[in-house]
Protein backbone atom coordinates (compact mmCIF):
# COMPACT_ATOMS: atom_id res chain seq x y z
CA UNK A 1 0.00 0.00 0.00
CA UNK A 2 1.06 3.56 -0.34
CA UNK A 3 0.20 6.51 1.77
CA UNK A 4 0.35 10.31 0.74
CA UNK A 5 1.16 12.47 4.46
CA UNK A 6 0.07 16.10 4.14
CA UNK A 7 -0.88 17.23 7.07
CA UNK A 8 -0.69 21.23 8.77
CA UNK A 9 0.96 21.54 12.15
CA UNK A 10 -0.41 20.75 15.33
CA UNK A 11 -0.41 24.70 16.88
CA UNK A 12 1.16 24.81 20.00
CA UNK A 13 2.07 20.72 20.09
CA UNK A 14 3.92 19.80 16.94
CA UNK A 15 5.59 20.94 13.38
CA UNK A 16 4.25 20.12 10.46
CA UNK A 17 7.47 18.23 10.36
CA UNK A 18 6.81 16.59 13.51
CA UNK A 19 3.28 15.42 12.53
CA UNK A 20 4.33 13.62 9.18
CA UNK A 21 6.63 11.73 11.44
CA UNK A 22 4.28 10.56 13.87
CA UNK A 23 1.33 9.31 11.60
CA UNK A 24 4.20 7.61 9.31
CA UNK A 25 5.17 5.37 12.27
CA UNK A 26 1.34 5.27 12.75
CA UNK A 27 1.19 3.69 9.06
CA UNK A 28 4.63 1.75 9.49
CA UNK A 29 3.16 -0.61 12.95
CA UNK A 30 0.37 -1.47 10.59
CA UNK A 31 1.77 -1.59 7.09
CA UNK A 32 5.79 -2.46 7.70
CA UNK A 33 6.34 -2.50 3.56
CA UNK A 34 3.71 0.63 2.66
CA UNK A 35 5.07 3.38 0.39
CA UNK A 36 5.29 6.59 2.45
CA UNK A 37 5.40 9.66 0.54
CA UNK A 38 4.80 13.24 2.43
CA UNK A 39 4.37 16.71 1.90
CA UNK A 40 5.25 19.49 4.15
CA UNK A 41 2.71 21.72 3.68
CA UNK A 42 1.26 24.97 4.15
CA UNK A 43 -2.35 26.85 3.35
CA UNK A 44 -0.11 30.56 3.74
CA UNK A 45 0.00 30.72 7.16
CA UNK A 46 2.69 29.49 9.50
CA UNK A 47 5.29 27.65 8.27
CA UNK A 48 5.00 28.91 4.72
CA UNK A 49 8.56 29.57 5.15
CA UNK A 50 9.44 26.25 6.22
CA UNK A 51 7.71 24.61 2.96
CA UNK A 52 8.90 26.96 0.73
CA UNK A 53 12.97 26.14 1.47
CA UNK A 54 12.02 22.65 1.74
CA UNK A 55 11.79 22.31 -1.76
CA UNK A 56 13.71 25.02 -3.29
CA UNK A 57 16.89 26.59 -2.70
CA UNK A 58 16.98 29.88 -1.40
CA UNK A 59 18.79 32.81 0.16
CA UNK A 60 17.82 33.52 3.87
CA UNK A 61 17.73 37.79 3.96
CA UNK A 62 17.54 39.43 7.82
CA UNK A 63 15.90 42.44 8.07
CA UNK A 64 15.17 44.68 10.65
CA UNK A 65 11.49 45.36 10.81
CA UNK A 66 8.82 45.74 13.17
CA UNK A 67 6.60 43.55 15.13
CA UNK A 68 3.26 44.62 15.43
CA UNK A 69 3.05 46.63 18.01
CA UNK A 70 5.51 48.61 15.91
CA UNK A 71 8.79 47.46 18.31
CA UNK A 72 12.14 46.83 16.37
CA UNK A 73 12.77 43.71 15.64
CA UNK A 74 14.57 41.18 13.64
CA UNK A 75 13.07 39.15 11.16
CA UNK A 76 13.90 37.03 7.69
CA UNK A 77 12.19 36.29 4.35
CA UNK A 78 13.74 34.37 1.27
CA UNK A 79 14.94 35.16 -1.40
CA UNK A 80 16.07 33.60 -4.81
CA UNK A 81 18.27 36.11 -6.34
CA UNK A 82 18.54 34.58 -9.71
CA UNK A 83 14.73 34.36 -10.37
CA UNK A 84 14.29 37.13 -8.20
CA UNK A 85 11.56 35.17 -6.32
CA UNK A 86 11.08 36.37 -3.12
CA UNK A 87 8.82 34.46 -0.07
CA UNK A 88 7.67 36.20 2.79
CA UNK A 89 5.65 34.69 5.45
CA UNK A 90 3.59 37.46 7.25
CA UNK A 91 3.32 36.22 10.59
CA UNK A 92 6.86 36.30 10.78
CA UNK A 93 6.62 39.76 11.87
CA UNK A 94 2.98 41.04 11.82
CA UNK A 95 1.87 37.51 13.52
CA UNK A 96 -0.33 36.95 16.59
CA UNK A 97 2.18 34.65 18.01
CA UNK A 98 4.50 37.38 18.50
CA UNK A 99 2.12 39.09 21.34
CA UNK A 100 1.49 38.11 24.62
CA UNK A 101 -1.96 37.35 25.14
CA UNK A 102 -2.54 40.73 27.15
CA UNK A 103 -0.57 42.43 24.06
CA UNK A 104 -3.47 41.29 22.04
CA UNK A 105 -5.14 43.51 20.25
CA UNK A 106 -6.62 44.50 16.70
CA UNK A 107 -7.07 48.41 17.68
CA UNK A 108 -3.09 48.87 17.72
CA UNK A 109 -1.80 46.54 15.97
CA UNK A 110 -0.27 46.37 12.06
CA UNK A 111 1.23 45.15 8.92
CA UNK A 112 4.03 47.75 8.91
CA UNK A 113 6.67 44.81 10.17
CA UNK A 114 5.36 43.19 6.50
CA UNK A 115 5.44 45.93 4.14
CA UNK A 116 9.23 46.47 5.65
CA UNK A 117 10.23 42.96 4.36
CA UNK A 118 8.13 44.27 0.99
CA UNK A 119 9.99 46.70 0.52
CA UNK A 120 13.33 45.40 1.44
CA UNK A 121 12.75 42.33 -1.24
CA UNK A 122 12.18 44.87 -3.94
CA UNK A 123 15.22 46.87 -3.66
CA UNK A 124 17.22 43.99 -3.21
CA UNK A 125 15.58 42.82 -7.11
CA UNK A 126 12.87 41.02 -6.35
CA UNK A 127 10.44 40.66 -9.50
CA UNK A 128 7.56 38.10 -7.68
CA UNK A 129 6.79 38.13 -3.98
CA UNK A 130 4.53 35.92 -2.20
CA UNK A 131 3.39 36.55 0.08
CA UNK A 132 1.64 33.88 2.70
CA UNK A 133 -0.71 35.10 4.68
CA UNK A 134 -2.17 33.97 7.80
CA UNK A 135 -1.65 34.01 11.97
CA UNK A 136 -1.98 37.70 11.92
CA UNK A 137 -2.11 39.80 15.02
CA UNK A 138 -3.78 42.45 12.79
CA UNK A 139 -6.94 44.04 11.28
CA UNK A 140 -6.57 46.83 9.70
CA UNK A 141 -7.30 46.30 5.59
CA UNK A 142 -3.32 45.85 4.87
CA UNK A 143 -2.37 49.35 5.43
CA UNK A 144 0.67 49.09 7.72
CA UNK A 145 2.23 47.36 4.26
CA UNK A 146 0.85 50.39 2.40
CA UNK A 147 2.41 53.12 4.30
CA UNK A 148 5.68 50.95 4.87
CA UNK A 149 5.74 51.35 0.88
CA UNK A 150 4.95 54.88 0.96
CA UNK A 151 1.42 55.59 1.30
CA UNK A 152 -0.32 57.93 3.53
CA UNK A 153 -3.43 58.05 4.84
CA UNK A 154 -4.57 61.27 6.68
CA UNK A 155 -7.77 62.25 8.84
CA UNK A 156 -10.15 65.17 7.83
CA UNK A 157 -7.98 68.03 9.07
CA UNK A 158 -4.71 66.46 7.37
CA UNK A 159 -3.12 64.80 9.74
CA UNK A 160 -1.18 61.34 9.13
CA UNK A 161 -2.36 58.39 10.86
CA UNK A 162 -1.09 55.39 12.23
CA UNK A 163 -2.00 52.21 9.92
CA UNK A 164 -4.03 50.66 12.96
CA UNK A 165 -7.37 49.38 13.39
CA UNK A 166 -8.37 52.26 15.76
CA UNK A 167 -8.10 54.75 13.04
CA UNK A 168 -9.53 52.66 9.98
CA UNK A 169 -13.04 55.39 10.43
CA UNK A 170 -11.14 58.19 10.79
CA UNK A 171 -9.35 58.04 6.86
CA UNK A 172 -10.81 60.52 4.34
CA UNK A 173 -7.99 60.79 2.28
CA UNK A 174 -5.15 58.73 0.38
CA UNK A 175 -2.04 59.81 -1.13
CA UNK A 176 -0.39 57.36 -3.71
CA UNK A 177 3.01 55.96 -2.98
CA UNK A 178 5.90 57.71 -5.11
CA UNK A 179 8.00 54.32 -4.60
CA UNK A 180 5.64 52.30 -6.02
CA UNK A 181 5.97 54.29 -9.23
CA UNK A 182 9.70 53.31 -10.27
CA UNK A 183 8.52 49.28 -9.13
CA UNK A 184 5.33 49.00 -11.06
CA UNK A 185 6.39 45.34 -13.10
CA UNK A 186 7.34 43.58 -10.03
CA UNK A 187 4.12 40.94 -9.46
CA UNK A 188 2.79 40.50 -6.10
CA UNK A 189 0.55 37.11 -5.17
CA UNK A 190 -0.73 37.05 -2.00
CA UNK A 191 -0.94 33.42 -0.91
CA UNK A 192 -4.19 32.39 0.96
CA UNK A 193 -6.98 29.78 1.50
CA UNK A 194 -9.66 31.41 2.84
CA UNK A 195 -12.42 33.13 1.28
CA UNK A 196 -13.96 35.60 3.67
CA UNK A 197 -14.54 39.29 1.81
CA UNK A 198 -13.38 42.37 3.97
CA UNK A 199 -16.45 43.21 6.10
CA UNK A 200 -19.69 41.56 7.19
CA UNK A 201 -20.92 38.80 8.96
CA UNK A 202 -18.41 36.65 7.42
CA UNK A 203 -15.37 39.08 7.06
CA UNK A 204 -12.22 39.94 8.56
CA UNK A 205 -13.38 41.43 11.89
CA UNK A 206 -16.51 39.23 12.50
CA UNK A 207 -14.45 35.59 11.69
CA UNK A 208 -11.47 36.13 13.13
CA UNK A 209 -11.20 39.57 15.59
CA UNK A 210 -11.77 37.75 18.74
CA UNK A 211 -8.89 35.45 18.31
CA UNK A 212 -7.06 38.48 17.39
CA UNK A 213 -8.13 40.11 21.22
CA UNK A 214 -11.28 42.10 20.15
CA UNK A 215 -14.79 41.93 21.89
CA UNK A 216 -17.98 42.46 20.52
CA UNK A 217 -17.55 45.70 20.63
CA UNK A 218 -14.18 45.96 18.96
CA UNK A 219 -15.64 43.87 16.27
CA UNK A 220 -18.75 45.87 15.58
CA UNK A 221 -16.33 48.91 15.59
CA UNK A 222 -13.36 47.23 13.28
CA UNK A 223 -15.93 46.08 10.69
CA UNK A 224 -17.32 49.77 10.25
CA UNK A 225 -13.83 50.77 9.72
CA UNK A 226 -12.97 48.41 7.50
CA UNK A 227 -15.99 49.23 5.78
CA UNK A 228 -15.09 53.09 5.87
CA UNK A 229 -11.65 52.81 4.35
CA UNK A 230 -13.33 50.35 1.48
CA UNK A 231 -15.93 53.58 0.86
CA UNK A 232 -12.63 56.09 0.74
CA UNK A 233 -10.73 53.52 -1.42
CA UNK A 234 -13.73 53.41 -3.43
CA UNK A 235 -13.98 57.36 -3.76
CA UNK A 236 -10.19 58.26 -4.11
CA UNK A 237 -8.89 55.03 -6.27
CA UNK A 238 -11.77 53.45 -8.58
CA UNK A 239 -11.31 50.25 -6.87
CA UNK A 240 -13.39 47.96 -5.20
CA UNK A 241 -11.96 44.58 -4.31
CA UNK A 242 -13.99 43.91 -0.89
CA UNK A 243 -16.13 41.29 -1.80
CA UNK A 244 -13.32 39.62 -3.77
CA UNK A 245 -13.29 36.12 -1.79
CA UNK A 246 -10.58 35.97 0.25
CA UNK A 247 -9.88 39.96 0.39
CA UNK A 248 -10.10 39.36 4.74
CA UNK A 249 -7.63 37.17 4.67
CA UNK A 250 -4.72 38.15 7.51
CA UNK A 251 -7.48 41.00 8.75
CA UNK A 252 -7.90 42.24 5.35
CA UNK A 253 -4.33 41.91 4.50
CA UNK A 254 -5.56 40.33 1.01
CA UNK A 255 -7.74 43.53 0.21
CA UNK A 256 -4.22 45.97 1.25
CA UNK A 257 -2.30 43.96 -1.07
CA UNK A 258 -4.79 44.11 -3.85
CA UNK A 259 -5.82 47.22 -3.65
CA UNK A 260 -2.13 48.89 -3.26
CA UNK A 261 0.07 46.57 -4.68
CA UNK A 262 -1.94 45.16 -7.51
CA UNK A 263 -1.54 41.92 -6.17
CA UNK A 264 -2.92 38.56 -7.50
CA UNK A 265 -5.02 35.90 -5.08
CA UNK A 266 -3.47 32.34 -5.36
CA UNK A 267 -4.99 29.51 -3.78
CA UNK A 268 -1.95 28.84 -0.70
CA UNK A 269 -2.59 24.90 -0.81
CA UNK A 270 -2.42 25.14 -4.98
CA UNK A 271 0.65 26.96 -4.36
CA UNK A 272 2.27 24.33 -2.59
CA UNK A 273 0.95 21.59 -4.66
CA UNK A 274 2.28 22.99 -7.45
CA UNK A 275 5.88 23.77 -5.47
CA UNK A 276 5.74 20.02 -4.37
CA UNK A 277 4.92 18.45 -7.51
CA UNK A 278 1.91 16.28 -5.37
CA UNK A 279 -0.09 15.99 -9.02
CA UNK A 280 2.89 14.34 -10.89
CA UNK A 281 3.02 12.18 -7.72
CA UNK A 282 -0.67 11.30 -7.86
CA UNK A 283 -0.48 11.32 -11.52
CA UNK A 284 2.29 8.45 -11.37
CA UNK A 285 2.16 6.45 -8.21
CA UNK A 286 -0.85 4.54 -7.10
CA UNK A 287 -1.84 6.10 -3.63
CA UNK A 288 -4.24 4.58 -1.39
CA UNK A 289 -4.59 6.79 1.42
CA UNK A 290 -4.30 10.28 1.99
CA UNK A 291 -3.31 11.07 5.69
CA UNK A 292 -3.55 14.70 6.75
CA UNK A 293 -4.32 16.79 9.69
CA UNK A 294 -4.12 19.90 11.91
CA UNK A 295 -4.58 20.80 15.26
CA UNK A 296 -8.35 22.00 15.67
CA UNK A 297 -10.82 21.90 12.54
CA UNK A 298 -13.48 24.45 12.90
CA UNK A 299 -15.46 26.75 10.99
CA UNK A 300 -12.41 28.21 9.51
CA UNK A 301 -11.36 25.25 8.52
CA UNK A 302 -14.85 24.93 6.14
CA UNK A 303 -13.67 28.47 4.53
CA UNK A 304 -10.84 27.11 2.84
CA UNK A 305 -7.57 25.85 4.92
CA UNK A 306 -5.55 22.91 4.16
CA UNK A 307 -7.60 20.20 5.36
CA UNK A 308 -10.22 21.54 2.70
CA UNK A 309 -7.49 21.52 -0.11
CA UNK A 310 -6.34 18.16 0.87
CA UNK A 311 -10.10 16.78 0.81
CA UNK A 312 -10.76 18.15 -2.14
CA UNK A 313 -7.55 16.92 -3.63
CA UNK A 314 -8.44 13.15 -2.62
CA UNK A 315 -11.80 14.10 -4.55
CA UNK A 316 -10.59 14.72 -7.43
CA UNK A 317 -8.33 11.50 -7.39
CA UNK A 318 -10.30 9.37 -5.98
CA UNK A 319 -8.74 8.56 -3.17
CA UNK A 320 -9.61 8.34 0.44
CA UNK A 321 -8.72 10.60 3.12
CA UNK A 322 -7.76 10.22 6.89
CA UNK A 323 -8.52 13.65 9.17
CA UNK A 324 -6.54 13.23 12.21
CA UNK A 325 -7.16 16.37 14.43
CA UNK A 326 -6.72 17.33 18.51
CA UNK A 327 -10.58 18.46 18.26
CA UNK A 328 -13.16 18.77 16.03
CA UNK A 329 -15.86 21.45 16.43
CA UNK A 330 -17.25 20.39 12.81
CA UNK A 331 -20.26 18.34 12.33
CA UNK A 332 -19.01 14.52 10.44
CA UNK A 333 -21.31 15.30 7.75
CA UNK A 334 -19.81 19.15 6.25
CA UNK A 335 -16.64 17.48 6.11
CA UNK A 336 -17.93 14.32 4.19
CA UNK A 337 -18.88 17.22 1.67
CA UNK A 338 -15.48 18.12 1.33
CA UNK A 339 -14.87 14.40 0.09
CA UNK A 340 -14.21 10.78 0.85
CA UNK A 341 -13.31 11.80 4.17
CA UNK A 342 -13.17 9.96 7.88
CA UNK A 343 -11.99 12.15 11.18
CA UNK A 344 -10.74 10.54 14.28
CA UNK A 345 -10.19 12.97 17.21
CA UNK A 346 -6.73 12.67 19.37
CA UNK A 347 -7.56 13.99 22.71
CA UNK A 348 -8.40 12.40 26.00
CA UNK A 349 -11.46 13.55 27.34
CA UNK A 350 -10.84 11.87 30.49
CA UNK A 351 -7.73 14.10 31.16
CA UNK A 352 -6.68 17.65 30.58
CA UNK A 353 -6.02 19.73 27.62
CA UNK A 354 -2.84 20.14 28.59
CA UNK A 355 -2.04 16.01 28.31
CA UNK A 356 -3.30 16.10 24.51
CA UNK A 357 -1.36 18.70 23.71
CA UNK A 358 2.09 17.16 25.18
CA UNK A 359 1.48 14.03 23.81
CA UNK A 360 0.34 14.78 20.66
CA UNK A 361 3.09 12.57 18.80
CA UNK A 362 2.17 9.37 20.25
CA UNK A 363 -1.62 9.89 20.37
CA UNK A 364 -1.16 10.79 16.29
CA UNK A 365 0.54 7.33 15.81
CA UNK A 366 -1.56 5.30 17.92
CA UNK A 367 -4.61 7.16 16.64
CA UNK A 368 -3.45 6.46 12.29
CA UNK A 369 -2.49 2.71 13.33
CA UNK A 370 -5.67 2.03 15.35
CA UNK A 371 -7.53 3.68 12.37
CA UNK A 372 -6.32 0.97 9.85
CA UNK A 373 -6.27 -1.84 12.27
CA UNK A 374 -9.97 -1.54 11.92
CA UNK A 375 -9.54 -1.01 7.65
CA UNK A 376 -7.24 -4.26 7.65
CA UNK A 377 -10.46 -5.94 9.70
CA UNK A 378 -13.13 -5.00 7.25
Amino acid sequence: MNFLIVPDKFKGSLSAKEVIAAMGKGVSSVFPQAGLYSVTASDGGDGFLDSARHYITLDTIKVHSSDPLGRNMDTEYLLNPETGEAYIELAKASGLELLSQEERNPLLTSTMGTGIQIKDAILKGAKKIYVGLGGSATSEAGLGIATALGYTFRDEFGNLLKPTGANLSKIESISASEFLKDYENVEVYAVNDVDNPLFGTVGAAYVYGAQKGANKEDIEFLDKGLRHVHSIVKKEMAMDNAQIPGSGAAGGAAYGLKTFLNAEFMSGTDFIFRLTGIHPLLQSTSIDYIITGEGKIDEQTLRGKLIKGVSQLGKSYHIPVLVVCGVSEVSREHLIEMGNVDVIEIRDTSRPLSYSMENASVLIEEAVANFLKNCKKR
